[in-house]
This record gives structure tokens, sequence and C-alpha cells, in this order.
């Protein structure tokens, strides 16, 4: 295989450095079909739920997407604790730094913030505080984190709900990691997508009665 000249990066020449960016570029390309792969693994995470981690990361995919939701937020749906296995105590921010470059803010910010908005539903029979997330209150998408966690995330661990499967959302993940990173007009700081869209919910649902 192919490799640089150099062993220390200060002694690389353009050549060297063109050849790297050329090879990363590619293997970036990928990232979405080895994120697919990374989320399998989740099965062999965690026990202790009703379903697996995985089958929770599918249902509340599957329920953005009976929401009518957009590609945004489906991606995030499925991908938001894809940081179990690796970062169990801040899998959130593991998950946000993962997607943050190719979705609107407003999702990065959702997927990062929702380990906090989740205490509200069992901090308290563990002595924490359920009202963490209060300290996020007046932000500008601290309704939104409300609605993932209360219609997408809270929900989704019940067995007998009926989920799509992972290659039914594979071209969603694709798209997104194809985007071009931090293209201003893919983040639209500021900007809020609404999580549900009635009418979409409605073509989507009919079409896979």
């Amino acid at each position: 295989m192919r490799t640089v000249k150099f062993t220390a990066m200060k002694d690389g020449d353009r050549e060297d450095y063109a050849f790297l960016t050329e090879h990363e570029t590619d293997y970036a390309a990928r990232t979405g079909e080895r994120l697919l792969d990374a989320l399998v693994q989740l099965d062999e995470g965690l026990s202790g739920y009703r379903i697996t981690r995985l089958g929770h990361s599918l249902q509340a995919a599957t329920r953005a997407w009976r929401d009518g939701a957009d590609t945004d937020w489906i991606a995030c749906a499925l991908l938001h604790d894809i940081g179990d296995i690796y970062a169990p105590y801040n899998h959130d921010e593991y998950a946000a730094a993962i997607l943050k470059p190719f979705v609107r803010e407003q999702c990065t910010w959702v997927v990062e913030k929702h380990g906090d908005f989740q205490r509200l539903y069992y901090a308290h029979h563990l002595g924490g505080n359920p009202h963490a997330r209060e300290r996020f209150a007046g932000h500008t998408y601290f309704d939104d984190c409300d609605q993932f966690c209360e219609r997408w995330d809270q929900s989704s661990f019940d067995p007998d709900y009926e989920t799509l499967p992972i290659d039914f959302f594979k071209p969603f993940v694709l798209e997104v990691f194809a985007r071009k990173a931090y293209d201003a007009s893919v983040i639209r700081a500021g900007e809020r997508v609404p999580l549900t869209d009635p009418d979409m919910a409605n073509k989507r649902t009919g079409a896979s009665a």
C-alpha cells in the first residue's frame, strides 16, 4: 500500500499531504457505512431493558419517520445513542460530535443535550435532579429537545412496537454523511424545523399500511 515518505509530520512535503488529503477524503466518504456497522454493535451493549439498544435506536427512528420528520431528524433519532458503547458517561456529546458537521445546528444541540432532558423521566427515582434541563431554559432549541425526548426517546423501549429494520434507514444515514462537512446551507444556524409534519406522516403511514 502506498504511504507518505515522512516519519515526522514536519518533514512532509506537498506531495505527501496532497496524497493524504485524497486518501482521507475517500475514507471520510464511507463514514455513513461505518456508522451503520457500529450501530449493530449496540445489540451487544447494555442489557436490562426489554429491548436492545439497537432496538431502541431503530424504534426512535421509526417513530420519527412515522411523525413525518425530515432526514436530519431521522438520522439523529437513529444515531442519538451511538456513543453508548464507547462513551457511557457522555454518550450524548459523543453522538453530537459525530453528527455536528453534517446536520442542522438544531439537531446537533438536541442530541448533545438529550441526556439532561431524559433525566426528567427517571432521576427522581435515584435521588438525582429530574430538572437538569432547566439550566437550558429559554434556549432556542429547548422545546425541540423536550419533544425529541418525549415523542421519540423515552417512549422507545416497547418490545411490541412495530419497528422498521436498519436497512430501511440506510439511505437516510448515507445521505447525511455524503454531505459536505460544515456546509452553512446544511448547518442553518438558529433555524428551527418542526420535528413532526402531519402531511408527510399521513403519506408515510398510509403508504406503509
